[in-house]
């Protein structure tokens, strides 16, 4: 993103204070799968409880919360420049990262918008998610995290997923906790189905 305070995290660290200004949460599982919200607290609302919600005790994750309310892009990194050191540890120990973005509510309040280099993966989460009754698209383009150096497609695979999700649908899922469900559920049972 252009308007990004810092362009890495060694920049952020430099300024930024610990359990002040930003938390990192991570957990390792043991999973094949690491669930991530690389924007999380209060740099794009919702996505690190999200995350929370789809790893539940079994997927790995990891999570990076801006503390303070500030502009938007003070704490973001954008996702082809995310070089926090236990987030690249993280998604280098499981085959494939599930990274939870926020997006505006501009283009589409409603859908969730796919991204990333894991096709087979991208198609199966579209159609958990359509059949869980979310509106989901795959997308490419300035959102579409096909960029080989974006978070979600550095696990062991080189391929992942990236979701944006309106903020619309993030406040409906931190209201509504079968919604909620709902939604983890969905992205679940993407990885319950046979990956071959």
């Amino acid at each position: 993103m252009a308007n990004d305070k810092y362009s890495s995290f060694e920049q952020l660290f430099a300024h930024e204070k610990y359990g002040i200004d930003y938390s990192i949460v991570v957990e390792d599982k043991g999973s094949d799968v690491l669930i991530m919200a690389p924007h999380g607290g209060k740099i794009e609302p919702g996505t690190s409880e999200i995350a929370f919600g789809i790893a539940r005790a079994d997927l790995s994750l990891y999570c990076f919360d801006g503390l303070r309310t500030r502009p938007h892009g003070d704490l973001h990194i954008t996702s082809h420049k995310y070089d926090e050191p236990q987030a690249i540890d993280a998604a280098e120990r499981c085959e494939v990262v599930v990274a939870i973005h926020g997006r505006s509510d501009r283009d589409d309040p409603a859908t969730v918008w796919l991204g990333g280099l894991d096709v087979l993966v991208l198609g199966e989460m579209e159609n958990q998610l359509k059949l869980a009754g979310f509106s989901a698209e795959i997308r490419s383009g300035e959102l579409g995290g096909a960029h080989p150096c974006n978070i979600c497609n550095r696990g062991r695979s080189g391929r992942g997923v990236q979701l944006e999700l309106p903020k619309s649908l993030r406040d409906e899922l931190k209201r509504n906790p079968a919604s909620l469900v709902a939604f983890s559920e969905a992205i679940r049972r993407t990885f319950s189905a046979d990956r071959d």
